[in-house]
């Protein structure tokens, strides 16, 4: 299926690409999140009438996906959980709670999908989490678990 894109997307294409994707790639990611549009004769025309617009929405999260990567990069973030006798967590640190650290610690607001961990967080230690803030921007934290101290 044909399909234009509405913004950047990472390795797929950039505004205006005119692009052949699975049909329920397109019609349940692309076309309900707003990236794209079905490219018939007359969303290829109204796109090329919009195509400035977009870049410039689009320079305007990349600027503020910068703010945040300055902000960000190379910080590191502290958590702390219940452990067991050999180090490991019950249960793992997902991207949902990093997402709450950032925003309670920074108040940036970043979704979870956004959040990357470089490998999955079940252990005591330090862990590199990759955060895509912009299909050009990623930033990189430090997320530093742990062991709660039990007062019983």
């Amino acid at each position: 299926m044909k399909v234009i894109l509405l913004e950047n997307i990472a390795k797929i294409g950039s505004i205006g690409d005119i692009i052949n994707v699975k049909r329920g790639f397109a019609r349940n990611f692309l076309i309900s999140n707003k990236k794209a549009l079905y490219a018939s004769k007359d969303n290829i025309k109204e796109v090329e009438k919009i195509k400035t617009d977009l870049n410039k929405k689009d320079l305007e999260r990349k600027k503020n996906a910068k703010q945040i990567f300055d902000k960000l990069n190379n910080k590191s973030f502290e958590i702390k959980k219940l452990i067991t006798e050999n180090k490991e967590l019950y249960g793992s640190i997902k991207p949902t709670e990093i997402s709450k650290l950032i925003k309670q610690i920074n108040d940036f607001e970043i979704k979870p999908s956004q959040i990357q961990p470089l490998k999955e967080i079940k252990s005591v230690g330090q862990f590199k989490v990759k955060l895509n803030l912009h299909p050009e921007v990623q930033a990189e934290i430090i997320i530093k678990v742990l062991a709660e101290e039990d007062n019983k």
